[in-house]
């Protein structure tokens, strides 16, 4: 049985509807995180699972018992949910140690001094923070106050845990360090997880799955190479990693799903045929209108001419009109057509001359079409 089950859940705040009757399940010891920009309804969805939001309708269960059924008017109070949760600020109590912090949902639950004392030892252990438990709490680094919050939401053994954006106050480093430190321990652990985020390299980090939501709806649920590879949505396209998208018009459906696209270059027309499984169809789009879509670092440079277009590699037309040098790596500009251009990432010891005409092979399997 799933650990958090979510069916038709909706909220609205006055006019605006947050969540838009959303459906979710997170499997036992899973690590689901809602992903999305500001307003999009994940921290809302998040709040209405811990209980410290009403929903206005639907149905929330939490292993074998129903929290919240909008039909049957059950409303569960949030400390009665077996729940654990991590806040965006940590919420450490400076006047206590890192045990009495850790011990507080302890002795809110009445816990005998012995074996709470037991449950804090071994829960500061657990994430690293054996022997701190007499440190006042104000003496932590922010990755150890971190800790601590997690400690204090993991010491009862709680069902599930919620973390809401818990690594955004720390600084780039320690947030990148602790992505691989939350997902080791949450493994480690085995405990169900759900995590709110609007980053999405975080996302991709964590997640044994993402839900990507927008406007209160989920656009996409997938593992991050799904989500990654094949995104659903325009949406899901633009919004994780880069993208470069060249609109097209006079596309022709075939009858088996896939289109035909005869694509503008400055050198002519380039016809490309988009199998059913790469296009995403959306209702209402504008006939024969779209948008190719391609991560740039599907994309290999390639001198002009080279190579046969009938394979499994497309060519497009192209010329370099800049170079930028990255570090590691650089990243050309190449315009396909007037005022249609790719960003194109390549090796640091390819040096195309600006101004040099070039073909862009890309892999006809990475190239995905949205009407």
């Amino acid at each position: 049985m799933p650990d958090v089950v979510l069916e038709h859940v909706r909220k609205s705040f006055g006019d605006v509807l947050a969540v838009d009757g959303i459906e979710l399940s997170v499997g036992d010891g899973e690590m689901v995180t809602l992903l999305g920009p500001s307003g999009c309804g994940k921290t809302t969805t998040l709040r209405m699972i811990a209980g410290l939001e009403v929903p206005d309708g639907g149905r929330i269960g939490i292993g074998e018992m129903a929290v919240f059924d909008g039909v049957r008017g059950l409303n569960v109070a949030p400390e009665l949910r077996n729940l654990g949760m991590v806040f965006q600020s940590y919420a450490i109590w400076p006047h206590m140690t890192v045990a009495e912090n850790v011990a507080y949902p302890l002795r809110m639950r009445r816990v005998p001094r012995a074996e709470s004392r037991r449950l804090v030892e071994g829960v500061l252990a657990q994430v690293g923070l054996a022997g701190l438990g007499g440190t006042p709490a104000t003496n932590l680094s922010g990755g150890q106050q971190q800790r601590v919050a997690l400690a204090r939401a993991l010491v009862f053994e709680p069902q599930v845990l919620l973390l809401d954006e818990p690594l955004s106050n720390l600084d780039a480093k320690l947030r990148e360090h602790m992505r691989f430190e939350l997902r080791i321990m949450q493994r480690r652990l085995g405990v169900t997880a759900l995590y709110v985020t609007h980053d999405q390299e975080e996302a991709l980090t964590l997640s044994d799955r993402v839900v990507v939501m927008s406007a209160g709806r989920i656009e996409q649920m997938g593992t991050p190479s799904e989500i990654y590879e094949r995104p659903a949505t325009r949406f899901v396209a633009e919004f994780i990693g880069k993208a470069n998208f060249l609109e097209v018009n006079g596309i022709a459906r075939g009858a088996d799903g896939g289109a035909e696209v005869p694509l503008e270059t400055g050198s002519g027309r380039v016809p490309l045929r988009i199998p059913a499984g790469q296009v995403r169809e959306r209702e209402g789009a504008a006939n024969g209108a779209g948008s190719l879509f391609i991560r740039p670092e599907k994309i290999r440079i390639a001198a002009a001419g080279e190579g046969d277009a009938g394979g499994d590699e497309a060519r497009i037309p192209g010329r370099v009109l800049g170079r930028a040098y990255l570090g590691d790596h650089a990243e050309y500009l190449i315009g396909i057509r007037e005022g249609v251009d790719v960003r194109v990432p390549a090796p640091v010891e390819n040096d195309w001359a600006e101004g040099a005409a070039v073909d862009l092979a890309i892999h006809r399997k990475d190239i995905f079409l949205y009407t």
